[in-house]
Formats: structure tokens, sequence, C-alpha cells
């Protein structure tokens, strides 16, 4: 955005030295702002998809059911949960999680 407005001022309302020195100077401030960007951005991993759930706390709301997030998957555990207590992901299989007591609460 820098960039285009300094061309248009350069090319309409700036002598011609003092033009292109306010041209390359937007330049370099563009140049670096894409470098400050992608340094600041690269902080955040996105995650998506099952590896995003695993770890996640879930509500079990019935027996092979649990809410995630607002939505109700089948589960399935090793160890019998009790409705309305938390768990948490342990891994995801296809449409099934499979979860584990959660520790914590």
């Amino acid at each position: 955005m820098i960039l285009a407005i300094a061309i248009v001022l350069a090319l309409v309302a700036l002598p011609s030295p003092l033009g292109l020195i306010f041209v390359g100077t937007a330049a370099v401030i563009e140049v670096g702002e894409v470098f400050v960007w992608k340094r600041w951005l690269s902080r955040y991993s996105v995650k998506t998809g099952a590896e995003a759930l695993i770890g996640m706390k879930v509500e079990v709301i019935g027996d092979g059911r649990a809410r995630v997030r607002g939505e109700i998957w089948n589960t399935r555990s090793d160890s019998p949960l009790p409705i309305g207590s938390q768990a948490r992901i342990a891994a995801v299989n296809g449409l099934v999680l499979d979860l584990e007591p959660d520790t914590e609460s």
C-alpha cells in the first residue's frame, strides 16, 4: 500500500530526484514489512484436522458419546467414564475418538 502511494506521489507531485528517493524508500519499507510479518507469523503453527483434536478436553454425554467444541462424537475408552465427566482425547480413529480420563479435573 505504501509503495503504491509513493509511486503515485512520485509521478504526480514530486520533482524528479525527490520522487525516486521516495519510491526507493517506500520499496525498502515494503520489503522490510514482508520480512517482519513472515517472522511474526512463523511463531504460530496452524493445527487442523485430527491432530488438532488430540489432547483436547471433552464432556462425556452418554455411553460412547462425547461433546467436543459443540459437536457430538462417537467415543471409546478403556476405563468407564461417567456421564458429565471430563476426559481427554488420546487418539482419533476415523470418526471415533479414543478417550482417557482427565486427571486434572
